[in-house]
């Protein structure tokens, strides 16, 4: 938003901004936040940065804990949600060993690398991605885990389930299950509340391509963000959960951004489109190729294919992520690519015809993720199959302009799988991370704390005994 320092305090006198907000991530993906007025903002905090605890942020040793954020003049907004007029933008984590230096572990620092080795490897200058956000809008969440007492209870009015309430008014005008993609008025009843969550985030910066009513019959909808590159993307995708979440509670209304918060219902994915360019013009076309996509683009389709077992880890790294991944649905889980097809990992847009246009979309990916971890472990593989030419057709995973779940036994055997697990993604991480360190853009440092971060959970939540399992096994 700003250039300059002076920009910035000019335009808080002029717009009678009274405090200003800073926001940090942490390696799990949530934003953290402090708060200053703005008499304190000064010159100064923009060379010293503001000291934090990094150890409360998963950061570093408790021994060895104090760091600071300086804050990114050029990612400042103006927050739609606060009483008091507040300028809100995004802070860069740094080091205190001696002199301030960039920590290598900040999620936003390993975006930052993996732009710049992308440019220094010649294969490309701008790597341009687009995510779509899928996520339910309920009325109700409630949940509860003690050693006596397993609940999670959810609610949307405009689900089937509610179509025989009587205690309150009910006009009908439920969407059933599975029924809900682009359901028009009057049972897209979220309509005007995505169309004020989309206003806030243009408002502040954030381009939407469009919005509207997903699959899952009790609220779920997406929205489509225009392209940006990886950074921005990845802040992009930060503001857009902000924006979505704080929209919907000033709206009596919640939102989740779970894979799988039900049963038998669609999940939700953060599917992001991705191509790259040079000196302008588009890396990933060639109009003799399959699907007019260049060598160059098959072999980045290679590259994230083979090491899409590893990826999981960043991309889908919740207990969560492997409910919604799932033989049998929408949900990617073959290790294929080809044209318009929703059952591969990689799917070739059928509608994207033009040189600027041609790209392909990475599928299995969604919004229990690090934005900015991965992003760049996605760009990082698609850079290894090119670097080291890795044919996705030699490899054994397509094309195929199928659904692969129509394809018998012994021909759907052929096609390799994701992790069913986010034990097995980690499995996969441990043998497969060398691409990701490349440009010291990942560190060891970050692999084993996502390892140990991620394993952690997955045996957290295996030992809590599943409220099926009494229907299965109480009376044995």
């Amino acid at each position: 938003m700003f250039n300059s320092f002076d920009q910035l305090k000019t335009y808080c006198a002029d717009q009678g901004i009274k405090f200003v907000d800073f926001k940090m991530i942490d390696l799990k993906g949530r934003w953290h936040h402090l708060t200053m007025p703005l008499e304190r903002f000064t010159e100064e905090v923009m060379v010293e940065g503001i000291g934090f605890d990094g150890s409360s942020y998963g950061f570093l040793t408790v021994e060895k804990s104090d760091m600071a954020f300086i804050p990114d003049i050029k990612s400042a907004f103006v927050d739609p949600f606060t009483k008091v007029p507040t300028l809100a933008m995004i802070g860069d984590i740094y080091t205190l060993n001696g002199e301030r230096q960039r920590y290598s572990g900040d999620p936003r620092f390993v975006a930052e690398k993996a732009e710049r080795y992308m440019k220094q490897s010649g294969i490309a200058d701008t790597c341009l991605l687009g995510p779509e956000l899928e996520f339910y809008i309920l009325d109700h969440v409630s949940h509860k885990n003690t050693p006596n007492h397993m609940e999670v209870f959810l609610d949307s009015a405009q689900a089937e389930w509610n179509s025989a309430e009587r205690e309150t008014k009910n006009l009908g005008y439920k969407v059933p299950a599975h029924g809900g993609y682009h359901v028009d008025l009057p049972m897209d009843i979220t309509f005007d509340l995505r169309n004020e969550m989309v206003a806030n985030l243009e408002n502040i910066g954030v381009p939407v391509k469009y919005h509207h009513s997903e699959n899952g019959g009790p609220g779920q909808v997406e929205i489509e963000l225009g392209f940006g590159s990886l950074g921005i993307s990845a802040d992009r995708t930060m503001l857009s959960k902000y924006i979505v979440k704080n929209t919907a509670v000033a709206n009596n209304k919640t939102v989740t951004f779970m894979p799988k918060p039900f049963f038998g219902e669609a999940g939700s994915g953060m599917h992001v489109h991705i191509h790259l360019f040079k000196e302008g013009k588009p890396v990933f076309y060639d109009p003799k190729g399959y699907s007019a996509l260049s060598d160059t683009a098959l072999y980045a389709i290679g590259g994230i294919l083979k090491h899409s077992p590893a990826l999981m880890a960043f991309t889908n790294p919740s207990t969560n992520s492997y409910k919604r991944l799932v033989p049998g649905y929408e949900a990617p889980v073959s290790l294929c690519f080809g044209t318009a097809n929703r059952s591969s990992v990689i799917r070739i847009p059928g509608y994207a015809t033009t040189p600027d246009e041609k790209r392909f979309e990475y599928r299995p990916l969604d919004a229990t993720s690090n934005p900015y971890t991965a992003y760049s472990a996605l760009l990082m593989a698609a850079i290894d199959g090119i670097k080291s030419k890795i044919h996705p057709t030699a490899e054994g995973f397509g094309p195929y302009d199928i659904n692969v779940y129509d394809l018998d036994d012994e021909q759907r055997s052929r096609i390799k799988s994701l992790p069913k697990s986010l034990e097995e993604a980690a499995d996969s991480l441990e043998k497969d991370y060398a691409f990701l360190l490349e440009g010291g853009v990942f560190t060891e440092g970050i692999i084993k704390d996502q390892l140990m971060r991620i394993r952690e959970e997955a045996l957290s939540i295996g030992i809590i005994p599943h409220p099926a399992e009494y229907q299965l096994y109480y009376d044995l």
